[in-house]
C-alpha cells in the first residue's frame, strides 16, 4: 500500500484528488494539508511514501516544500501536480528533489500510475512540459532582477519597488531595464508577464 499525503491550498481540488486516488486498491491517502509549511510534518507523522504537492501554496510554495520533505524524510518521494505547467517550475522542482511533475488535467488513471512510478523510484514528467523546459533553458535573470520583477508584479511605482527591495530608485530602473532586455519585453508589465509564464518568479 502506497501511503500518500496530498497538499493543495484549494480544498475542492484537494478533496477531488483524495477521492480519486483513494479509489485505487494500492493507494491510501493518509493526510491532506492546505499549506506548504504543513507538508513535511504530515509526511513524517504519517510515514508517507509519496507527497503530492501543488506548486502555489501559502506558507511555503510547493518547490520549497519539496526540498523540506526531502530533508525531513529522504525516503518519501515528491510528485508535483500543478495547474501551472511552466518550464521554470519543472526545472526548479527537480533541483529541489521532486521525482515527478504533472499537470492537473492529467487523467485520474495516469495520475495514479504517476504516483506508483514515483513510489517505485522512477521519474515521471509531463512530456510537453519537458520539451518546453529543454527548449527554454534556464532563467536568464539574475537573482536581483528576479527580486525586482517579483516586486513589480505587485504593481506600484519605482519608488515603491525600491522600498520593497531595499534598493535605490536608480538601481531599480537599471534592473528593470536589464530584465526587459533579457526577456525581449517592451514594458515592465510585459517583462513580468513573460517571467511569470516561464515560471521564473516563484
Amino acid at each position: 500500500m502506497i501511503r500518500l499525503v496530498i497538499a493543495d491550498d484549494q480544498a475542492l481540488v484537494r478533496g477531488a484528488l483524495a477521492a480519486l486516488l483513494g479509489l485505487e486498491n494500492d493507494i491510501e491517502v493518509v493526510a491532506e494539508v492546505g499549506r506548504g509549511d504543513e507538508v513535511s510534518d504530515a509526511v513524517v507523522h504519517y510515514g508517507a511514501d509519496v507527497a503530492l504537492l501543488d506548486v502555489e501554496m501559502p506558507g511555503l510554495d510547493g518547490i520549497a516544500a519539496a526540498a523540506a520533505v526531502r530533508a525531513a524524510a529522504p525516503d518519501c518521494r515528491v510528485l508535483m501536480v500543478t495547474t501551472f505547467g511552466r518550464p521554470g517550475y519543472l526545472r526548479r522542482a527537480m533541483q529541489a528533489g521532486a521525482s515527478g511533475f504533472v499537470v492537473k488535467d492529467t487523467p485520474a488513471r495516469q495520475l495514479a500510475d504517476a504516483v506508483r512510478k514515483v513510489a517505485a523510484g522512477l521519474r515521471v514528467v509531463d512530456p510537453t512540459l519537458a520539451a518546453e523546459t529543454l527548449t527554454n533553458g534556464e532563467s536568464p535573470l539574475t537573482e536581483r532582477e528576479t527580486d525586482v520583477l517579483r516586486a513589480a508584479s505587485q504593481g506600484g511605482t519605482v519608488a515603491g519597488i525600491a522600498t520593497a527591495t531595499f534598493l535605490s530608485e536608480g538601481t531599480v530602473r537599471n534592473y528593470l531595464s536589464s530584465a526587459m532586455g533579457k526577456t525581449g519585453a517592451r514594458t515592465r508589465a510585459e517583462a513580468v508577464h513573460i517571467a511569470e509564464e516561464n515560471g521564473w518568479l516563484l
